[in-house]
């Protein structure tokens, strides 16, 4: 019974020794992988910028190296810390510091410069009214270092859901809780980095952010034996939701190329439109804008296209003189359809040999 308490004692023993010995791996493999894998550091530009190596102690003696070679900035040591003045852009890098005198590797630091963010710009724009809206935003100085955006819309006292939009990095979707309110709308938009955040809101209306999309698919086409008129015709922009509730009435505009100043025609509801007072023969430039009937502001023009008016084809001229004219000025034409050999020129004596050449044969066979 006594030795069973003593094998059980040493079994507990042994236990509590590996589970120390254990403990002591893993810290120290933890510790380990600490110093392996870079921590970031985030400081701007213009500043000066101490860097610890790990938690040695200040007497320590260490070196440094950035991105696999030594520091070759302006900077200084003091035991275990690495001091950069003014830094810029060009001190960006990954630092690694190395324990003297055996170089063992402590600590590993991947330095960011940058500046905090300022204000940003924030538009919002309803394009599918009454369906909802969307804010967009950007920063007008870069950053240089990851910055995020917080953004929140808050509508008759109530934060509204705000959805990011697929499509557009700095964008967000939010749907309109209720159409024709009286209630103004406020978005805040909070520019958010390592180095600090700023914010921006605005209030507006829901009618003074409908603007619809440009008119698609605009076309002019000239209309047949007609040399001052051109057929116009659009379709509605796809994002408008709901054309028959919330009709929208259209802008046109056109003019020809030699000239600089457009000519405008504002129409109701209708998607086409002739053009009577093109000048004739002339290349002409069409677009065309659209609006809610009753609230916000003109979309952006279409895309323009260019059409003439109708040109009448030529007739082909025939003039009998001309033609007379030409046969006088060529050689005859042969009756035969047979290509005709060219005669040689001959002179004068040769016809009289050739016309007496039977008779002096005659006399040349007498004398012989």
């Amino acid at each position: 019974m006594i030795l069973l308490c003593v094998c059980l004692q040493m079994a507990n023993l042994v236990t509590s020794l590996c589970c120390v010995v254990l403990a002591a791996v893993v810290v120290a493999y933890a510790q380990r992988r600490s110093q392996l894998v870079a921590r970031n550091q985030y400081e701007r530009m213009g500043n000066d910028v101490t860097m610890q190596c790990g938690s040695l102690d200040n007497d320590a003696s260490v070196s440094w190296k950035v991105n696999g070679t030594d520091v070759k900035a302006q900077h200084h040591l003091e035991g275990p810390r690495l001091m950069l003045t003014e830094v810029d852009l060009g001190h960006n890098g990954l630092y690694s510091c190395f324990q003297n005198p055996h170089g063992e590797r402590r600590d590993t630091i991947y330095l960011h410069i940058g500046i905090p963010p300022r204000e940003p710009t924030v538009t919002c724009r309803s394009n599918t009214y009454p369906k909802g809206f969307y804010c967009s935003w950007h920063q007008l100085h870069q950053t240089f270092i990851p910055t995020t955006f917080e953004v929140d819309v808050q509508h008759n006292q109530r934060s509204l859901e705000v959805q990011k939009d697929p499509d557009h990095k700095n964008r967000c979707r939010v749907r309109f809780p209720e159409v024709f309110s009286s209630f103004p709308y406020k978005v805040n938009v909070t520019s958010v980095n390592a180095l600090g955040k700023a914010s921006t809101t605005i209030s507006f209306e829901e009618s003074s952010i409908v603007k619809p999309d440009p008119p698609e698919r605009v076309t002019a086409t000239p209309i047949r034996h007609n040399a001052r008129r051109l057929e116009v015709s659009w379709h509605s922009p796809a994002t408008w939701p709901d054309i028959d509730n919330f009709p929208l009435k259209y802008f046109l505009r056109y003019r020809p190329l030699i000239r600089e100043q457009w000519q405008h025609v504002e129409l109701s509801d209708s998607t086409s439109h002739t053009i009577t007072d093109a000048i004739a023969g002339k290349e002409y430039i069409i677009q065309v804008a659209a609006k809610d009937t009753e609230i916000g502001t003109w979309s952006d023009w279409s895309v323009a296209v260019h059409a003439t008016p109708w040109i009448e084809d030529p007739l082909p001229i025939t003039s009998t003189t001309e033609v007379d004219y030409t046969t006088a000025k060529t050689s005859p034409i042969p009756s035969s359809n047979a290509p005709q050999k060219a005669e040689q020129p001959v002179g004068g004596a040769a016809r009289l040999l050739t016309h007496f050449s039977p008779l002096l044969l005659g006399m040349l066979l007498l004398f012989m």
